[in-house]
């Protein structure tokens, strides 16, 4: 199919510029009070914006100051927003499995689809069914398209009926029999309606008669710039036309952009998870859903994992959001606390199970190569017994469009929004038969065997449901906090008679200048000491019931410095801290080479003690003792586990 790109107007822009007149800076527009919870669909109307929260099951009113209020109540996990021309709100209330109407004064009424029942049947509006529909979008004739997304298709209803637009089964095609996976956000563009088809990675174009082409996505660019076709897009969730008939697309964490006279494909701001304000090329998102440009271009950005609504400007007219308040919003809300009585993800709820893991440990091996790949672990493994049915440890509503990944993999996992849950055999019994559970969307090959599973936006789990069974694996990794504000599950969550009454161990203690290591043996009494040193220590947990060969990451080190009769002339300054995930590439700053922990071998944690890392700060350091004066002093390690066990180690200096 020949395709003409025609209405992109001429902009170009890009990382680290922007053309005249461009909005280029970020600001918190709504939120900052911690008010919303997960602000999905956005939409303008007479200077005021509209959001859905999936997490409140309402839509916020938000007046030009950023102040919200709660415009409709009574909803359903409601995701994309869209007015009709006679002012009424369309929704995507993708947990009723309807499309919705809410009029000026709040109301709420069914505008297609039968409440709580899901199906792919056209007709009467009032007896079509949808399953959890996520886009919406309205066009100039008072057509209303919907994204029916685990139904992987495009509907419209029109003069009270509904039919399918476009789209079939799920898969890949483009043309008159075209196919989707997971189609969330829809655009109205000129004659086309525009698809973000989150699980094909593409956005798509459809055609008066129902016919597809491929915009841009499924290349191989591994670059923020690229031609249309050979843009790689991770999960693309939504798609808005600007002023100037340019696009924009939520793209996970990144913000897209497609224009320029040879249109391209740039990303916008820092491809990296966050809370930032400030210039555009510069500022952090959190999992984008919406998007929305009023008539002077200003793009309004629900911003759902950080739990904010966003504004690209030109003159912002709020300051940029302080790192207090998003540290606030990120790992700091009432809906992360469960209220529920605490439980084990398996049955008995009660029964102690072996910690097998603990929250920051190195993964992979450090070589000291800038290539090595390693991670910190962002969990808690719980052991359990291989087919064991693991079980949901709270009540909670599945809000990610893909929540499910990793199918038939060893790291199939499903990610909640305050829990996540890997190793598992989702929805199915450990001969790979399903549950029977109609939560779990299955897909089959030929022969009727799963080869794949969608667990929709909006479906509830209570705690103690299963949710599927323990891979060759053997244990649960357990996730707690929001996606991209991992937090210590150990803090976050109370597990029933879990003690720890076992201090950390330090093996050794190092001490280093200018790369040259200092032998620090029992056989030497005293070593002499100047200058700037680095310190490392060997060191590992383990916890009441574990086997000895068990070796666990601690919770935080520091180091004291005492003078020679052991009078403390410093506090302990807990250098390293594993409350709060830090991103990957901080890993060798807390790790030093030799450090390893994986599947196989023998587990070594060696900790970089000098250095300072706890969440999203780093600090590569050093201690300096060249203001000592001539004596005797030490350097003590020190060691923590979460449960306020710890263990000191000494090194005796002198300075001369």
């Amino acid at each position: 199919m020949a395709i003409t790109l025609i209405g992109i107007a001429a902009l170009s822009c890009g990382i680290g510029s922007s053309p005249a007149g461009f909005p280029n800076a970020v600001t918190t527009f709504a939120g900052r009070d911690g008010k919303l919870g997960e602000p999905f669909g956005i939409a303008v109307l007479d200077g005021n914006i509209y959001v859905s929260d999936g997490e409140k099951d309402c839509i916020w009113k938000i007046a030009e100051n950023g102040n919200a209020t709660v415009f409709a109540s009574g909803l359903h996990t409601p995701s994309q927003i869209a007015f009709l021309h006679d002012g009424r709100l369309v929704v995507a209330d993708t947990g009723s499995n309807t499309i919705r109407a809410v009029d000026a004064g709040g109301a709420v009424t069914i505008f297609a689809g039968v409440e709580h029942e899901a199906g792919d049947n056209d007709g009467p509006a009032a007896e079509s069914h949808f399953r959890a529909p996520i886009g919406v979008a309205t066009d100039a004739e008072g057509r209303v398209f919907v994204a029916d997304t685990y139904n992987d298709r495009i509907r419209v209803i029109e003069n009270g009926t509904v039919r399918t637009f476009s789209g079939s089964t799920k898969g890949f095609a483009d043309g008159a029999a075209a196919q989707f996976d997971t189609p969330s956000g829809l655009a109205v563009w000129k004659d086309l309606v525009l698809v973000a088809d989150t699980g094909n990675g593409r956005i798509r174009a459809v055609e008066k008669d129902g016919s597809v082409w491929t915009l841009t996505g499924g290349g191989n660019g591994s670059t923020p710039n690229s031609t249309l076709s050979a843009a790689s897009l991770y999960r693309p969730v939504g798609v808005a036309v600007g002023p100037n008939d340019e696009l924009f697309v939520a793209d996970r964490s990144t913000l897209r952009f497609v224009g320029g006279v040879v249109p391209r494909i740039r990303t916008l701001n820092a491809p990296r998870r966050g809370l930032r304000d400030g210039k555009l090329s510069e500022a952090h998102f959190n999992r984008i859903s919406g998007l929305a440009v009023d008539k002077n271009g200003q793009i309004f950005v629900a911003d759902s994992d950080n739990r904010v609504v966003r504004v690209v400007e030109t003159n912002p007219k709020e300051p940029p959001i302080s790192a207090e308040d998003a540290a606030r919003l990120e790992y700091h809300s009432e809906s992360d606390q469960p209220s529920e009585p605490p439980r084990w993800p398996y049955d008995p709820p009660e029964q102690k199970r072996d910690i097998a893991g603990t929250f920051g440990e190195t993964r992979g091996k450090v070589t000291g190569d800038p290539a090595d790949e390693l991670h910190f672990h962002n969990g808690l493994d719980i052991a359990g017994g291989y087919g064991e049915t693991a079980r949901l440890v709270r009540s909670e509503t599945v809000l990610e469009p893909v929540a499910a990944d990793n199918f038939g993999t060893l790291r199939e996992l499903v990610r909640l929004p305050h829990l996540g849950y890997i190793h598992l055999r989702l929805g199915r019994n450990a001969n790979g038969s399903t549950f029977g559970d109609s939560r779990f969307l299955f897909s089959f090959d030929s022969t009727g065997k799963p080869i794949g599973v969608r667990i929709p936006r909006g479906a509830k789990f209570t705690a103690g449901e299963a949710i599927g069974t323990l891979n060759p694996m053997n244990h649960v990794h357990l996730v707690a906090g929001r996606s991209g504000y991992e937090t210590n599950a150990l803090d976050t969550l109370t597990l029933p008679n879990v003690s720890d009454g076992i201090a950390p161990t330090i093996e050794s203690v190092r001490l280093s200048i200018n790369g040259k290591e200092i032998e620090t043996n029992a056989r030497i009494d005293r070593i002499q000491l100047a200058g700037k040193i680095r310190l490392t220590a060997e060191a590992y947990d383990r916890m009441d019931g574990n086997p000895d060969r068990r070796r666990l990451g601690l919770y935080k080190l520091g180091w004291q410095l005492l003078k020679g009769d052991l009078t403390p002339k410093t506090d302990i300054d807990w250098t390293v801290k594993f409350d709060l995930l830090p991103p990957p590439d901080f890993a060798p700053f807390v790790y030093a080479k030799d450090s390893y922990s994986g599947a196989t071998g023998t587990t070594r944690f060696i900790y970089i003690v000098s250095n300072r890392v706890h969440g999203e700060s780093v600090e590569e350091n050093v201690i300096d003792l060249a203001a000592l004066e001539a004596g005797k002093w030490v350097i003590r390690v020190v060691a923590a586990d979460r449960f306020g066990n710890t263990t000191t180690k000494d090194i005796p200096f002198e300075v001369n």
